[in-house]
């Protein structure tokens, strides 16, 4: 009898192990724009080819107004009112039933929506949520998006961090030296984002980082509905993400306002130089610099 559990659970064990080596991670080829976006090629209901933006922040699919006008298996069905991060009651289109399809991978039943605006050389975004119940890795060095059914092996040799998912946004915590002080924050990661780092109007208020830090530039950001807004840039002496630290980073943030901006942003200009792995439940994120670590800020 004991005999017969021993082979039961070495069969089961092997049996297991077989099928672990066989699912094979799907990999998907994408281009890093010169504005630090992650684009990726879709087929829109088997016709239309676009090029979308990986958003890690994006809850939706959306097209944006000029790529639509040259598609022509897109069917809009009505329209309601959504918020952009740079001001609220803008009106967007919406299509239902769409199909996706990105390499080998195919999703039915899809609602788009429109947007006014998108990385440049993108005719619009996608987000985590088409890649649910999927380990995420973003390999910057082989400009590729690997999809895993579990954490793979390799995350051991990267930094673990803890994040918190919500409304589909991931955030994680690191640190910023102004110089006279460390503060720590919460940052969204933001992949849709081109610049390295935008602070919160709390965070900047209550820390007096427009005394701290030296403006060198204003500069104008327009969110995907055209708002547009301007931004105080400044060089942030040190930043600590997990166990890298970035110096003089260009940072962006609203002198003199309260609310507008309601949280700090981590762009493409900080998160091309890790290589990113997000675990299925979106509980941690793993980080190890690249080959970009040492490249100039674009922004």
């Amino acid at each position: 009898m004991r005999k017969t559990i021993l082979y039961t659970c070495l069969f089961l064990i092997s049996f297991y192990q077989t099928v672990r080596a066989q699912e094979k991670p799907t990999v998907i080829p994408f281009e890093l724009t010169p504005y630090n976006n992650i684009s990726i090629q879709v087929i829109l209901n088997g016709k239309d080819t676009v090029h979308l933006m990986f958003h890690t922040a994006a809850g939706s699919v959306t097209l944006i107004e000029e790529s639509i006008k040259k598609l022509g298996s897109l069917h809009f069905s009505g329209a309601d009112t959504v918020k952009s991060w740079g001001g609220g009651g803008n009106t967007s289109r919406h299509s239902e039933n769409n199909t996706l399809q990105i390499g080998h991978l195919t999703w039915e039943q899809e609602p788009i929506w429109e947007d006014k605006y998108s990385g440049p050389g993108t005719d619009g975004k996608f987000g985590p949520g088409l890649f649910k119940n999927k380990a995420i890795e973003i390999d910057f060095d082989k400009k590729v998006i690997v999809l895993h059914n579990h954490l793979p092996a390799k995350s051991k040799h990267y930094t673990k961090l803890k994040t918190t998912f919500n409304n589909d946004m991931l955030f994680v915590e690191a640190t910023c030296n102004t110089g006279s002080q460390t503060i720590t924050n919460n940052f969204l990661i933001h992949t849709g984002h081109s610049g390295s780092m935008l602070l919160d109007d709390q965070f900047v208020a209550s820390n007096k980082l427009g005394e701290q830090l030296k403006v060198i530039d204003t500069k104008e950001l327009k969110d995907s509905y055209g708002h547009i807004l301007k931004v105080q840039k400044a060089i942030l002496p040190g930043f600590t993400l997990g166990n890298t630290t970035l110096k003089d980073i260009p940072i962006g943030f609203f002198e003199g306002t309260i609310g507008r901006q309601k949280m700090s942003i981590l762009g493409g200009d900080v998160l091309k130089r890790f290589n990113i792995i997000i675990d299925a439940s979106r509980a941690f994120v793993f980080l190890k610099p690249n080959k970009f670590q040492k490249t100039p800020y674009t922004s």
